[in-house]
């Protein structure tokens, strides 16, 4: 019986031992929530000894004792109440406010002590503090906040997806460039974002170490697909994301939509290109004048000369023949020397104001040859706002005149001519377009149709002067001409001029 006895003491004695030893504040309740034991590290802890607390409910200590106020499980359910309903252990991480002012976090474990009939007997409360953690914790939020804010405001389209190529993130600058919304994109595929096969040709060069770093994608330029079915050009770099062990996680890309970035290009090329030709005809138009002058004298002997000499010739001379081939080639050479004159005029635009659309009637009516017109569809859709424009008629009529002359020729004889005039009033342009229904200009001669001198008409039927004068004209009335269009159905030619601002009551009693 004495060792019986002595067991128990024993073993009560080793309990408390290993109660005591526990790194954590460790509180042992009744389910009335009486106190009936606390370890050391609870006493250390809280500076508090077993007559202030055994005996006692969790409440009357938090009331009592001021610095154990932070102990009270106030303004959240008691984790007890929820442990002596399931009867499985229930834990609570709690916000406090230590002596010194700051933030402390504990989280506290609720653990059943049942007797054999599962009637709960006691609860084990350990206090373990997670301060450092949820500092930690803290801290991550704060840097993915960051992250998640640097993401969504980027100008660039940002997107990730996964190992199937299905989308887990997507910024709001890469949902205004696919037309996705974040939503939507979970229900597409990575390669639907692509035409097909590039998405694999991107992977293919994300693996290859020979085009740069194993995993990344230099700067490149792709066309992607919008949810309209648009193809757009992008610039973008990729990556592949890497588990710790290294097998592929995920893809991440950068999107720059480059379409304004080509317009400006093309603008510029085009600005360039217009300089680079005004000079070019500029230092053709002054050599032309001064070739012109020098030709020209000795031009006009040998047709005066020559005149006279057939004058004197009888109708069966043998050399007549001959020398009648010298005269029509001489006044061939006239009439070239007549247009690099007018190429190289320097003269300027004698302005007037008048109606777009009487220029094109007028021009018609002044082309000489009208059996031009027996086999060609004349169609005019003239814009029925009476368009007004300060330029040089005579010189535009030139212009005209020779595009309407040149659309026949391509047509060969037969076809439609359609003439169009419009205006784009926010702009303030007025616009005239030749159309033709013949084959087309050679893709390798659009950048030389301005050219002085160059013509596809054989030997003795053009000079290849006439588009680079219609050209240097344009420029003169602040205007410009372009190749609209060409293909096998034919070729449109734009004529661009500034719209003469004038006020309603002016405009109206011009028409009158």
């Amino acid at each position: 019986m004495i060792d019986d006895i002595q067991d128990e003491m024993n073993q009560a004695e080793w309990r408390l031992k290993v109660f005591d030893s526990l790194s954590y504040p460790t509180l042992i309740l009744k389910p009335d929530q009486t106190i009936l034991a606390a370890n050391r590290r609870f006493h250390e802890k809280n500076k508090t000894h077993g007559a202030q607390i055994i005996g006692r409910t969790c409440q009357e200590i938090c009331s009592e004792q001021h610095h154990l106020s932070h102990f009270s499980c106030s303004g959240t359910v008691c984790p007890l109440q929820r442990l002596l309903v399931t009867k499985q252990p229930q834990s609570v991480v709690l916000k406090n406010i230590d002596e010194h002012g700051n933030e402390v976090w504990e989280e506290r474990v609720f653990s059943p002590i049942a007797t054999g009939e599962e009637e709960i007997k006691y609860i084990i409360v350990s206090i373990r503090d997670v301060t450092a953690v949820k500092h930690l914790e803290k801290k991550y939020s704060d840097v993915r906040e960051l992250i998640d804010k640097v993401v969504q405001s980027s100008v660039s389209g940002i997107m990730a997806a996964d190992r199937k190529g299905e989308i887990i993130l997507m910024n709001k600058a890469a949902e205004d460039l696919f037309g996705y919304s974040a939503r939507d994109a979970n229900r597409v595929n990575i390669e639907d974002f692509y035409p097909s096969g590039v998405a694999r040709q991107i992977m293919r060069k994300l693996r290859d170490e020979n085009i740069g770093e194993k995993g990344k994608l230099p700067i490149t330029q792709v066309n992607i697909i919008t949810r309209d079915g648009v193809e757009i050009p992008v610039e973008m770099t990729a990556a592949i994301i890497y588990e710790d062990d290294g097998r592929e996680a995920a893809t991440a890309a950068i999107f720059n939509d480059l379409r304004e970035k080509m317009a400006v290009q093309k603008k510029l090329e085009e600005a360039e290109s217009q300089l680079f030709q005004s000079e070019k005809l500029a230092s053709l138009g002054r050599l032309a004048a001064g070739v012109a002058h020098e030709i020209n004298n000795p031009l006009t002997s040998i047709l005066l000369y020559g005149n006279l000499m057939r004058e004197k010739l009888a109708p069966d001379h043998p050399l007549l023949g001959i020398l009648s081939y010298v005269l029509e080639d001489a006044e061939r050479c006239k009439d070239i020397v007549k247009n690099l004159l007018a190429y190289s005029r320097q003269t300027r635009p004698a302005k007037e104001v008048f109606f777009l659309n009487n220029l094109v009637g007028e021009s018609l009516r002044l082309i000489r040859d009208q059996k031009l017109f027996m086999n060609v569809n004349i169609v005019k859709n003239l814009d029925e706002y009476q368009i007004l424009i300060n330029a040089d008629k005579n010189q535009l009529c030139q212009v005209l005149i020779n595009l309407i002359i040149n659309a026949f020729d391509a047509m060969e004889g037969s076809g439609t001519l359609t003439l169009t005039t419009y205006r784009d009033r926010k702009a303030g342009k007025a616009y005239i377009e030749i159309a033709d229904t013949g084959g087309g200009i050679p893709s390798e001669n659009l950048s030389k149709v301005f050219d002085p001198f160059f013509t596809t008409k054989e030997v003795g039927k053009g000079t290849g002067l006439g588009l680079s004068m219609a050209y240097g004209i344009m420029e003169e009335n602040h205007g410009k001409i372009s190749i609209k269009s060409t293909g096998p159905e034919g070729t449109t030619i734009l004529l661009e001029l500034p719209e003469e601002q004038v006020s309603n009551e002016f405009h109206f009693m011009s028409i009158g």
